[in-house]
């Protein structure tokens, strides 16, 4: 961990980047003088000139600490440690075309004890906690649908059963039972798909409440909610097909009546 103490201007020193929100609440602008140092690490600040002001990249895995950042050359930021030639981890980005695994394997033969992942591997390992989430949402979102599909079924059945007399009138003059299915089918898909469009139209709307209230929380551009047009479409087909489903099932109800006995109870 590094700390920031503002020193007065003195003679021609390194440049660092600072994180907007630091920049913010010290607050800092370009050209500003600091002295920088390393906690424990027993050496004496160094002075560094502010050169610029960043702003970080949204990243879920480090939204909880939500620490502040500075960026410096990396010869500075080792003249500020007790150890040499040391690094935690570090990133490469090979060109278009190399071969990563020939890369990560000759990456783990330069020092003992190198270990070399992608960038898949390392945000699968690093995920752990998003792959939990991620997995009640989805136990979430099944739910949801199972009582949607059977609110929309009760729904369904509720209306025929009120107009069970005018359908028997519609079959004794006529109208084929597969007309009279295909009303009923139709109508519930119609019912399935204005309440997703208007499901969508609330998910937007929330998304958007969530994202501006945690936007300001942790002063972030991270989106924590998202309606993209995957989700609207798939919540269109769940609408469709549902519908079809339970509009299916309230008509097989009727039309294997007989149409004399459709005005009972």
């Amino acid at each position: 961990m590094i700390t920031l103490l503002l020193a007065l201007a003195g003679d021609p020193a390194p440049g660092l980047l600072v994180e907007r929100r630091l920049a913010e609440s010290v607050p800092l602008e370009v050209g500003d003088t600091v002295r920088v140092r390393a906690l424990a690490s027993g050496l004496q600040p160094r002075v560094f000139v502010v050169s610029g002001v960043f702003e970080r990249a949204a990243d879920p895995s480090r939204i909880a600490r939500n620490d502040f950042e500075v960026r410096l050359h990396l010869p500075d930021l080792e003249g500020l440690l007790p150890t040499r030639d040391r690094v935690d981890r570090f990133a490469v980005v090979l060109a278009p075309g190399a071969d990563a695994d020939s890369a990560a394997r000759w990456i783990e033969t330069t020092a003992f004890g190198t270990r070399a992942y992608s960038s898949a591997a390392l945000a699968e390992r690093t995920s752990a906690t998003f792959a939990v989430v991620s997995r009640f949402h989805d136990a979430i979102g099944i739910v949801t649908i199972l009582a949607s599909a059977i609110f929309l079924l009760c729904v369904m059945v509720i209306r025929v059963d009120e107009r069970r007399r005018d359908m028997g009138v519609l079959r004794l003059i006529g109208v084929s039972r597969g007309t009279v299915f295909r009303a009923i089918v139709l109508e519930a898909i119609g019912i399935a798909v204005l309440g997703s469009a208007a499901g969508a139209v609330l998910g937007v709307i929330v998304a958007r409440i969530v994202n501006a209230y945690y936007a300001q929380v942790y002063d972030t551009t991270l989106r924590f909610a998202l309606v993209t047009p995957r989700i609207v479409l798939l919540a269109a087909l769940l609408g469709l097909a549902l519908g079809a489903v339970a509009g299916a099932l309230a008509a097989w109800r009727v039309v294997r009546v007989a149409p004399q006995k459709l005005g009972e109870r």
